[in-house]
Formats: structure tokens, sequence, C-alpha cells
């Protein structure tokens, strides 16, 4: 056989797509913030396997910019993997109704008490798909300013109360990443992603009320 009997492989159209296998039986545990739920998915060729899957409600997340190129971070308590991370201002989806842009500019003021007037959007992502719903989306926020404290909401409580906010050099957080001192999943999507569309003056991003596939 030669170089020319090889068909040409053909790649498939490089975007994620909805799809559904049968489930034949579910069980539901509820948690105070996630429902754990196990479903009996019948699988193609006629198996079928227990899936475990965490319902979660979504969330939003920040990447703010200020003018000299720095990137917004904060530092917070993390339970269940036993460290303190660095990551982006981020927040859950957890009231019903609330435009997600609203919720990424609450969350935002809230934690670390700025506020921007330019908003995009950075990236969509499914932080952990082969066990969780949650659904991340990312924004790109500029032209940043410090809100005042009566205007920042409620008092920090619990995890919040003891958060670190600092200014971080966008090019600096890229290096942390590779060098694998930042572990924050989303921090590392949204701040490589902010990397990556800078190099394009951030031209091909979405609006922010872009709809969410």
């Amino acid at each position: 056989m030669t170089d020319s009997d090889i068909p040409t492989p053909v790649s498939p159209e490089l975007c994620d797509v909805t799809e559904h296998w049968p489930v034949l039986g579910r069980r539901h545990v509820s948690g105070a913030l996630v429902t754990l739920r196990t479903d009996e998915v019948a699988m193609p060729d006629g198996d079928v396997v227990a899936r475990d899957v965490v319902e979660h409600p979504g969330a939003v997340a920040i990447v703010a910019l200020d003018n000299a190129g720095r990137v917004l971070m904060i530092r917070q308590y993390r339970h269940p993997v036993g460290r303190l991370l660095w990551e982006i201002p981020a927040g859950l989806r957890d009231i019903p109704g609330e435009p997600l842009r609203v919720a990424a500019e609450r969350e935002l003021r809230e934690e670390t008490g700025w506020a921007a007037k330019r908003w995009h959007v950075l990236t969509d992502c499914l932080p952990s798909p082969g066990i969780i719903t949650e659904r991340v989306r990312v924004y790109l926020a500029r032209d940043v300013a410090e809100v005042p404290e009566s205007e920042r909401g409620p008092a920090r409580k619990h995890e919040e109360a003891y958060l670190l906010v600092a200014w971080v050099p966008l090019e600096a957080a890229v290096a942390a990443i590779l060098g694998g001192e930042l572990h924050n999943g989303v921090a590392a999507v949204g701040i490589l992603a902010a990397y990556a569309a800078r190099q394009g003056g951030f031209a091909r991003l979405r609006e922010a009320g872009a709809r969410e596939d």
C-alpha cells in the first residue's frame, strides 16, 4: 500500500453538541448546595451502566483587567482540597432569573469591591463534565473602578471573610499557571483565554449578552 492508497481522515466539526443517551433509572441524594444522583445509562451497545452525577446550579467568573494589564485575583480557602487557592472572582447562579452578566457584576462587586464598565464573554466551560453538571460563563471585565464601601453589598462571611485581593500582572499569572503554582481550573481557563485574546486586541470576543449554548 502506498501513501496515495491511504484514505485522508475527515476531521469532525470542532464544536461540542448536545447529546442524551437514554436513562433507565435514577436515584437522588440531596445536599446543602448540590444534589447527587445516580443514573442508569443505556450505552449504544446495549449495556446499562451506573453513572454518578452532581447537579450544580452553575456559576459565573470574571477576569477583570486594569489599564496596566493586571488581572484582579483573590485568595480563598477551599476546604475540599485543603488549600488556599488564588482564583478569579466567581460565584453561583443562585438567584432565579438573574441575567448572567448581572450575576457577574454582583460577584465582582461583593467579592473584590471593584466594578467594570466594559464586559464581554471570554469563554464558557464545563469544569468537570465527567461528574458534575456545572456550567461556568467567564467574562472579561475592563474599565474598572473601585466601589465605595457602602455600595459593595452584604458583609463577607465564612471563607469569604478571609479573602485576600490582589492585582497581578497577567503575564505573571500565566507563568504561575504553567509553572504549576496555581491550580484553580476556572482561573486557569479564564486567565489563559484572556492572555490569548489580548494578542488580537480582544476583537473576537462575544458580547456580554451572548447566548449560552
